[in-house]
């Protein structure tokens, strides 16, 4: 019998929860996030879930049930979505929630003030507390308030938040009324209050808040520069997810780039100034990992959000993926990470793994789901946005889990896999067509990089073979198994297998589809057999 494991995503594959903020009280690891509907056409469709699990067994999750409802805040339901929240435990042993409210695809999501709750335990469920306010009573506005994380320093809690866009960076930005206008409309400001500061009140910021955990004691303010050509952020400007960690002494700032596939972070010694760029710790899409550039992502892209956390001495960054080729069904992964002697920490690799601890074991049957890389050659960059196009991608269907829309040349990828005399792999699938394929039950909304991206269907040019599944081992070299595919009215699931000899070890696992026909797959299993099964 398989000992019990955890793969990415880490929690059950019908559930959605992004930019999960991770935090252990007591001898639990909670996270807090979003909550994404499966399938949805918007971010944030659901009231926020909170989830925890043993510091010492991270395959033990468990849901702790709602946690907080949007129709709480007083701002519902002009504002119906609870955008990514952050968790601190306050002086006083109560737990404080910090989050923004938007609207639908994210409008008005930058013209509001943090709210915050507040529970007995950690779990909540937390009752409204009011809005983060400045000394005289009113709502604290400077800069723009979005995506707050909060920490308890020592017994001080410092609260960071903001977003960042380019435009102020332009040359002739406070001559560009096109520029002007749009910050006016996108953050709710008059064009006095944009062109007043000569710092901007776009960046990320921090302020300290008093006892009562929401008022501001000090004037908030930057804590790395907006304006980043000629430093050292300037390929990786901050753009949102504001996060914060103190290890070893030093702070650790964790953001969403604008590149907006990946979490980097910057290092100080103080928790409000004097931030250097350290470097990416992931990307949905392994771009920059080994030097893999963006055109050769493993992944659809697009929006990622996370930190990292210290869980019983190992250190792990929690980031999400994408699903249903769109930004609006995003699932919680992590990953391990090490700080290095000089206080850098190197990018993580994609894995199926995450927080099992070591590879996954060969043996039994595996949602296909749980693919860490998924690319027909030519994958999208999402944002904002449910694509119409066809591309491989992880949905849904009659409460089903599976890899739809694979065409010839998809490579789906699985890292990493522990064989001992494994002799046969097996894969459930289905013909993808009329009757089987997932259409997205939403408003399909269409972005500003939509035009580039208009021709995604890849065609697996040459092939002259049969419809196979190829098995590799390698990223490279002959296949260690063929499954020969067969195609029907999709109305039932087959799994087929292929007598494999793989040597022990740790190894990838690559399947690989051809066909000359235009004919796509969907790929619901993976299956494992033994010599001695």
């Amino acid at each position: 019998m398989r000992e019990r494991q955890v793969y990415n995503p880490f929690l059950p594959l019908s559930e959605y929860i992004p930019d999960s903020e991770p935090h252990v009280f007591g001898n639990r690891v909670y996270i807090y996030g979003s909550h994404d509907r499966e399938g949805g056409y918007t971010f944030c469709m659901e009231d926020y879930t909170v989830w925890s699990a043993p510091v010492d067994d991270l395959t033990q999750w468990r849901c702790e049930g709602v946690s907080y409802r949007a129709e709480q805040d007083p701002l519902y339901p002009e504002m119906k979505y609870m955008y990514a929240p952050d968790v601190v435990c306050g002086n006083d042993g109560r737990y404080y929630l910090y989050y923004c409210m938007s609207g639908e695809y994210g409008y008005g999501g930058y013209c509001n003030p943090i709210s915050a709750a507040v529970s007995d335990k950690p779990q909540g469920p937390f009752e409204y507390l009011g809005t983060v306010k400045n000394k005289d009573g009113s709502p604290m506005m400077k800069y723009v308030c979005f995506d707050p994380a909060v920490m308890n320093d020592d017994g001080v809690i410092r609260l960071y938040y903001g977003t960042r866009y380019g435009y102020e960076e332009e040359e002739g930005f406070r001559e560009n009324e096109e520029y002007i206008a749009k910050e006016m409309q996108m953050f709710g400001r008059t064009r006095e209050e944009i062109l007043e500061r000569d710092d901007s009140i776009m960046g990320a910021v921090t302020a300290v808040l008093e006892d009562d955990m929401i008022t501001v004691r000090d004037e908030p303010y930057h804590i790395i520069p907006y304006r980043v050509r000629g430093t050292d952020f300037e390929e990786h400007p901050f753009f949102e997810g504001s996060s914060m960690r103190k290890l070893g002494g030093k702070y650790y700032f964790i953001y969403s780039s604008w590149q907006n596939h990946e979490l980097c972070y910057a290092v100080s010694d103080k928790p409000d100034r004097d931030f250097v760029f350290g470097g990416t710790l992931i990307s949905n899409g392994d771009i920059g990992y080994q030097g893999r550039k963006a055109e050769d992502k493993l992944n659809m892209t697009g929006t990622t959000h996370g930190s990292i956390e210290n869980i019983n001495g190992q250190l792990y960054v929690f980031y999400h993926r994408l699903t249903h080729k769109s930004d609006y069904s995003r699932q919680a992964c992590a990953e391990r990470i090490s700080i290095n002697a000089d206080g850098s920490i190197s990018q993580a690799e994609m894995t199926s793994c995450g927080l099992n601890g070591k590879p996954l074991t060969a043996d039994g049957d595996y949602p296909a789901a749980i693919a860490c890389n998924l690319t027909n050659g030519n994958m999208p960059h999402g944002s904002n946005s449910i694509y119409k196009a066809s591309f491989p991608n992880i949905t849904h269907k009659d409460n089903e889990r599976f890899i739809g829309e694979v065409s010839s040349g998809t490579l789906i990828g699985y890292k990493y896999f522990s064989f001992r005399k494994v002799r046969k792999i097996g894969l459930t699938f289905r013909t993808d067509n009329e009757l089987t394929h997932v259409t997205a039950d939403a408003p399909i909304r269409e972005d500003e990089r939509w035009n580039d991206q208009r021709s995604l269907e890849h065609q697996d040019e040459g092939y002259k073979g049969g419809s196979v599944i190829e098995l590799r081992i390698s990223g490279e070299g002959s296949p260690v198994g063929i499954i020969p595919v067969r195609y029907d009215d999709g109305s039932e699931w087959h799994t087929l297998f292929a007598d494999v000899d793989v040597p022990d070890g740790i190894y990838p696992l690559y399947l690989t589809y051809h066909t000359q026909t235009r004919k796509m797959i969907q790929i619901k299993d993976v299956i494992f057999e033994k010599e001695d099964a």
